[in-house]
């Protein structure tokens, strides 16, 4: 499943918040968008999923205008995992990740056996096996997270939108659920605030700066100690992991003479 973005420009208030993006998203890549906080990382993937319609521009989904798609045809299509984890009301944790189904059912249609089998196996995928029978609303930040990327799993589309989805989580689930991610073999953009794990798990990397795309690679060319100073304002080390064979980054204090 390929994604193309193109020309997409956004505002609000008339202040551009972007501009001028082109992305282009190979079927099976796992493609990575990075910046500062502000720079419009969350707007792109937004104007893509339709929860903000661009000022201009087209997002093609397969050869098709994904702006003309009815929305449970897109449900079926692309999964979403936010920022945010607030719902409006209280639901059991087997119930929310149920809801990862209903793209695939009519309105009146109950969950089949397949369906329950896929719920299961969403939850036991994100560590939430035991957790079925518990009420959304007590959980803690980073159980809930993981709670909504078990319906995304549910969903079963072959395209993955992240928008930050690990922020909530310690660092053995952030990995844990990147690897997830990794093994479906979906196509997948995923907005990532930590440089190192989109190091680790991106095929390729958007940086963007001031709602524009900076510059576009795979990690190795684009992690590098000038482009961070360029476009973060801090000093860093970067090199080729021993083990991990990835771009490893260390951040330096701005006390250090270098």
């Amino acid at each position: 499943m390929r994604l193309q973005v193109e020309n997409l420009s956004f505002s609000y208030d008339e202040i551009n918040i972007i501009e001028d993006v082109f992305l282009d998203v190979a079927k099976g890549e796992f493609v990575g968008l990075i910046g500062p906080n502000g720079s419009g990382k969350s707007t792109i993937l937004k104007n893509i999923y339709r929860a903000l319609m661009p000022d201009n521009g087209a997002v093609i989904l397969d050869g098709e205008d994904l702006y003309k798609m009815n929305i449970k045809k897109l449900a079926t299509k692309i999964g979403v995992v936010g920022q945010e984890n607030f719902l409006p009301f209280d639901f059991k944790v087997e119930e929310i990740v149920a809801m990862g189904r209903s793209p695939h059912k009519k309105l009146f249609d109950r969950d089949t056996k397949e369906d329950k089998e896929i719920i299961d196996k969403s939850l036991m995928q994100t560590g939430m096996g035991t957790m079925a029978q518990r009420n959304y609303i007590h959980l803690s930040g980073g159980e809930k997270q993981r709670v909504l990327i078990a319906r995304v799993l549910a969903q079963q589309t072959d395209f993955i939108l992240l928008d930050e989805p690990t922020n909530h989580l310690d660092i053995q689930y952030q990995l844990q659920m990147f690897d997830l991610v990794k093994g479906l073999e979906a196509t997948v953009l995923a907005a990532i605030h930590d440089l190192n794990i989109a190091a680790l798990y991106c095929d390729k990397i958007f940086v963007i700066k001031e709602g524009r795309i900076f510059r576009a690679g795979t990690p190795e060319e684009i992690l590098t100690s000038a482009m961070i100073y360029e476009v973060y304002g801090i000093k860093a080390d970067v090199i080729i992991h021993p083990v991990t064979k990835k771009v490893s980054i260390t951040y330096l204090p701005e006390s250090l003479k270098i």
